[in-house]
């Protein structure tokens, strides 16, 4: 069968009830929608395919539903909804705005599932992650992933949004309660999260460490160059974070504004002397023999849709903690953490 033939579509629905009187959420919305673009009756007849007599006939059981009118019609000057209609409208409009990213995720889950039942294959799960070379091997071997690399919080947009399947994100020495919005939704939203591992990033530094760099402040020396990560990349707001808690401004730092968009990246520029500082993990400076200086410990994140049930997310999590046991810069999460 082929994968385009899944199509599942959620979308708001219910009923509203007044008295001992309900109207089916859907319908309302129907009637809403059709007042406000064609400003007639007509128009709401033309949408459920009813004669006009028939239409009119519908809206006026809602109406003694409701207990109120929906619409006002005027001579020469067409329909349009009434004070109470326009203000029921906006509400479910708000509320529909609301629930669309989160229908968005679980259409996604729902369609991955579906099309396993019925093919034995889910297709690709999309990720979108903030870069992490463990992780970026971990996938090499596991597969079934369409990756797309940004910063933490691009990342965790898109997945509240409804954009993507999962997320690897990480947000500094806090966890996402305290890391502000978007990290703090993630519990909102009701998602699924993962700590995969911890890491330990630190100032990358030129070999030998020629400028005696020992702490941010030897950042402002004369002649040392920093190279930044990108805007809205979790390793970014921890530097930025860290500067103000030492109380230095941005502009005392020589390079802050030129950006990679990866650890690795940062490393190579160090590497052929394009720079001589920049944050980033371990793991990459190790491997291109850079000197390291220690800024502390993060969790690494997966964070995906709770119905979502995908056999190669649990392939990737279980490869990732199990690679994260024996290498330099990273730290098995606790056994007893979902």
């Amino acid at each position: 069968m082929n994968q385009t033939a899944v199509d599942v579509r959620l979308e708001l629905g219910g009923t509203v009830g007044v008295g001992g009187n309900s109207v089916a959420v859907s319908d309302l919305m129907v009637v809403f929608e059709a007042i406000t673009q064609t400003g007639s009756v007509q128009g709401f007849a033309d949408a459920l395919g009813l004669s006009y007599r028939a239409a009119w006939a519908r809206l006026q059981s809602y109406e003694a539903a409701l207990g109120r009118p929906l619409v006002h019609k005027t001579r020469g000057h067409g329909t349009v909804l009434t004070e109470f209609g326009a203000s029921l409208a906006n509400a479910f409009a708000a509320a529909a705005g609301g629930l669309e990213a989160g229908l968005l995720r679980e259409t996604r889950a729902i369609e991955l599932r579906l099309r396993e039942l019925l093919t034995g294959r889910t297709g690709a799960l999309t990720l979108a992650a903030s870069h992490d070379p463990l992780l970026i091997e971990a996938l090499g071997t596991v597969g079934g992933f369409d990756l797309s690399v940004m910063g933490s919080r691009a990342a965790v947009e898109r997945l509240l949004d409804g954009a993507v399947d999962a997320v690897g994100f990480h947000c500094g020495a806090r966890g996402p309660g305290a890391a502000g919005p978007p990290f703090s939704s993630i519990e909102a939203a009701g998602l699924a999260l993962h700590p995969l591992f911890e890491r330990e990033q630190g100032l990358l530094l030129a070999p030998g460490n020629p400028h005696g760099i020992r702490s941010l402040t030897d950042l402002t020396a004369e002649g040392v160059r920093y190279v930044n990560r990108q805007k809205g990349s979790g390793t970014r707001d921890w530097f930025d974070r860290i500067l103000a808690e030492a109380g230095l401004p941005a502009t005392a730092i020589r390079g802050y504004a030129v950006e990679e968009f990866t650890h690795q990246a940062v490393a190579a520029l160090i590497a052929c002397g394009a720079a001589d500082a920049g944050l980033g993990v371990r793991a990459s400076a190790e491997r291109l023999g850079l000197e390291f200086l220690p800024v502390g410990w993060e969790t690494y994140y997966l964070a995906s849709s709770r119905s979502l049930v995908a056999p190669a997310l649990d392939d990737l999590i279980a490869a990732v903690r199990a690679r994260a046991a024996g290498l330099s810069g990273y730290r098995p999460i606790d056994p007893g953490t979902k």
